[in-house]
């Protein structure tokens, strides 16, 4: 399968390892030498002054980084803005964006917020719509937690995925512990067999490492993404 222009990262749930494994894929990339922009439609929380594109930008240096909106609220988009008296970008200027984005850059990394299906603006659009609205360009990257319950979660994900003809590029297992339990063990073997690309598992530790290091290893952890 060959990697779409645009790739929105989308968890199963919220901190699963979102941020870590879009500076990862970043990363990949951009040792393929590709150009690479991240884009985060809406970033919230910034009153805790937790950037997701600064973080990315810290660990995998991409050649652009930018949130659509920033709300301070650590809460989904909808109600973050409620809070912040601030009114959300409609999806048609989010995809306008990545597309503007998407002429200088050979790919644009889209991290979500939260789960596939958080809404992103005042009409109940999501990342799942806003990757209806971008067409054959893009694919979805899952980030799955390597814990219990993640199958049914991660099959949920695939299921909304598929039921609206959106392609995927592949799982990645994010947060993945230093010591994998057999638990942990299990859900690994059983992702893996999955009719889905599996594309690694990005640790739990890896936002620790110096950013060279983080780099240099990244192409280790997703060593099965796609050219």
């Amino acid at each position: 399968m060959k990697l779409p222009t645009v790739i929105l990262v989308t968890g199963t749930d919220t901190g699963v390892g979102k941020t870590i494994t879009t500076a990862a894929l970043t990363a990949a990339l951009h040792a393929r030498g590709r150009k690479v922009a991240v884009y985060k439609p809406c970033q919230s929380g910034n009153v805790l002054g937790d950037s997701d594109c600064a973080e990315v930008a810290r660990l995998a240096d991409p050649l652009t980084a930018e949130a659509g909106v920033v709300l301070e609220e650590p809460m989904a988009p909808v109600p973050a803005a409620a809070l912040d008296g601030v009114t959300l970008p409609p999806l048609a200027a989010h995809a306008q964006r990545i597309r503007e984005l998407s002429v200088r850059h050979d790919h644009v990394l889209v991290e979500g917020a939260g789960g596939l299906l958080v809404e992103l603006d005042h009409d109940g659009g999501t990342l799942a719509d806003l990757g209806a609205h971008l067409g054959d360009k893009a694919g979805f990257a899952v980030v799955a937690r390597p814990a219990l319950g993640t199958l049914n979660h991660t099959a949920l994900t695939l299921e909304a995925l598929d039921t609206r003809a959106l392609p995927v590029v592949g799982l990645v297992l994010g947060s993945w512990p230093a010591t994998a339990s057999a638990v942990e063990l299990s859900n690994l073997a059983t992702l893996r067999s999955w009719p889905v690309p599996f594309l690694g598992t990005v640790p739990a530790d890896a936002s620790g490492l110096d950013p060279a290091a983080f780099r240099a290893r990244a192409c280790d952890w997703l060593e099965e993404l796609p050219a």
